[in-house]
């Protein structure tokens, strides 16, 4: 699946200032996105505050990125969730004619054991018709899916790809990466420690400051790739309190901050979250001016 190795972004939803879905901002984002030189798309992620958005507007979204994108780059479609049944249903029903893999969240909130989470994504791989990255976030989900799980899952179901691995555990990577399959992708979900997981042998990350600063952010990536560790370092160390503010807030408040200074969008959220302080803003505008200087 070499489609899905370097740089994919985890779109934000834009709004407008009535809490509406801004599809004029999210095709100017999306061109943004693609002529900055990332790899691949991913639409209703966190990032996308899919939790507070109804059918009816992850419908708009969706369609939106797939008019915009215009088959330039693949698309990974966030489908998960803590009630498997519902999750199955939901493969089963959704049009994915446009969506080359799917990015399954592990089960929330219910803390499953090892094994639930097995069974978990082995009911969603029967299901499911296109391939699957798996995603563990266990600063989110309350549960961390272990290398053993993972490795489990990719060695018996074929159709299981890749993982996100956001547990920022660099150790957790390595052993990952030591034991997966030949073509198992270990894809960062940190921002942080995107060089370190593919200095280790990673393919790269599905990234939030990546969406900002796509330029800079898919060639560091890229330089990682070919090996060339100092060239990418110097990238990331510029990068890095960026990256830092962007998640001060939660996220995603700081990225659309970022958005907002450049134009592309609103910094509006919905809530339970809420807009980036005027602190936050000022610091990142000052360093997106510095960047682009």
């Amino acid at each position: 699946m070499k489609k899905f190795i370097g740089t994919g972004v985890a779109l934000v939803t834009p709004f407008n200032k009535d809490g509406s879905v801004d599809t004029h901002a999210l095709t100017n984002i999306v061109t943004h996105v693609i002529e900055g030189g990332i790899e691949y798309l991913v639409v209703l992620g966190t990032t996308a505050e899919s939790a507070v958005l109804t059918s009816d507007e992850k419908k708009l979204v969706v369609d939106t990125i797939v008019k915009a994108n215009n088959n330039r780059l693949p698309i990974v479609l966030g489908i998960g969730g803590n009630n498997t049944a519902a999750v199955v249903a939901e493969l089963k029903t959704t049009d994915l004619q446009h969506i080359d893999a799917v990015l399954s969240v592990s089960p929330f909130y219910n803390k499953p054991t090892q094994e639930g989470i097995y069974q978990h994504f082995k009911a969603i791989s029967e299901a499911s018709p296109k391939p699957i990255i798996l995603y563990n976030v266990p600063g989110r989900t309350a549960s961390n899916m272990l290398p053993e799980t993972i490795i489990r899952l990719a060695n018996d179901f074929e159709n299981i790809i890749a993982v996100k691995e956001a547990a920022g555990d660099i150790v957790q990577a390595m052993r990952l990466l030591k034991d997966a399959p030949k073509d198992f992708l270990v894809i960062s979900g940190d921002d942080m420690i995107t060089m370190p997981m593919v200095f280790a042998g990673g393919a790269g990350v599905i990234s939030v400051i990546g969406q900002g600063y796509p330029t800079q952010f898919s060639e560091m990536v890229r330089l990682g790739l070919a090996g060339k560790i100092k060239e990418a370092n110097e990238i990331l160390y510029t990068l890095m309190p960026a990256i830092d503010y962007i998640f001060e807030e939660g996220n995603p408040a700081g990225i659309k901050a970022i958005f907002e200074k450049l134009k592309l969008s609103t910094a509006t959220v919905r809530l339970p979250l809420v807009e980036a302080s005027d602190a936050l803003k000022q610091k990142l505008n000052h360093f997106t001016d510095r960047l682009n200087s």
